[in-house]
């Protein structure tokens, strides 16, 4: 890493630093109830036995690999990932085409839209009683409400970036002779590439928010989950240390996409590489 980017990353956590630093001041000088605010030091504990499970350190000491990984953390945090893993593939696998069909056609975009409309703005935590009443209990519900999270962004783009090819380049393809189908493959799709990455970054970003919610009513797992649970027994450092959890996959998950978006565009940005 490039002392500019080291230089980056360090100008960067220097907020969250100072958040920390402040937030362990207050409550190490008793101006607030740790059973409301716990300090960073008891969530950072909190968060370390949540992880490694002290029962199972203790019983396996001498297996670090099955201590590491049977704590209630990497179990609660597949859970989440694989029922937004899935969620998001089956939403944003029909939003795409359909995205591409209405932003192509405008008899099938004139068709869509007043539906489309109309359901878009319908939270998808609106959709919690019907899905529990179509799917009961389990994954199933929340998966459903995580594809309908990830449906929408991944639509909207989708036809945004189709529609917004500039008709320079369509009419420099029809005058070389290239058919409808050309233009469509090689001239509207890859135009509209920045748009649909743009939307697929927004869908996992609503897709992990919303499974939280899932988890919460449906499913005996998960980070949700777990967060309810440690609300029910007053676990405030528990909360805390499955919400900030969730923060940091947010995190990592945007940085990947954001590397991602940067390498399949690297076209779209100029010719640097």
């Amino acid at each position: 890493m490039s002392k500019s980017k080291w230089r980056t990353v360090a100008s960067g956590m220097a907020v969250p630093i100072i958040v920390i630093v402040v937030w362990q001041i207050v409550c190490s000088s008793g101006w607030v109830n740790p059973l409301k605010l716990p300090s960073p030091a008891a969530v950072a504990v909190r968060w370390w036995q949540y992880l490694i499970q002290a029962e199972a350190y203790t019983a396996e000491a001498g297996n670090w690999l099955t201590w590491l990984f049977s704590g209630e953390l990497i179990h609660d945090t597949l859970g989440s990932m694989y029922r937004v893993a899935v969620g998001f593939i089956i939403g944003a696998g029909l939003a795409l085409p359909l995205g591409v069909a209405m932003g192509a056609s405008q008899i099938i975009y004139d068709r869509m839209y007043i539906l489309i409309q109309i359901l878009r703005p319908i939270p998808p935590s609106a959709y919690t009683p019907l899905a529990m009443l179509w799917f009961g209990l389990g994954n199933p519900p929340a998966v459903f409400m995580i594809a309908i999270a990830a449906f929408f962004p991944v639509l909207i783009n989708t036809i945004v970036g189709v529609r917004q090819v500039d008709s320079i380049y369509l009419r420099a393809a029809k005058n070389l002779g290239a058919s409808q189908q050309t233009i469509f493959l090689r001239v509207m799709l890859p135009a509209a590439v920045p748009y649909i990455l743009a939307g697929v970054r927004i869908a996992i970003g609503a897709a992990f928010m919303i499974v939280i919610v899932s988890e919460l009513i449906a499913v005996p797992d998960g980070l949700g989950f777990r967060i309810n649970e440690a609300r029910e027994y007053s676990w405030t450092d528990k909360v805390m240390a499955g919400m900030f959890t969730i923060g940091i996959i947010g995190l990592l998950l945007d940085i990947g996409m954001n590397k991602l978006n940067n390498h399949l565009l690297r076209w779209h940005r100029g010719l640097e590489s």
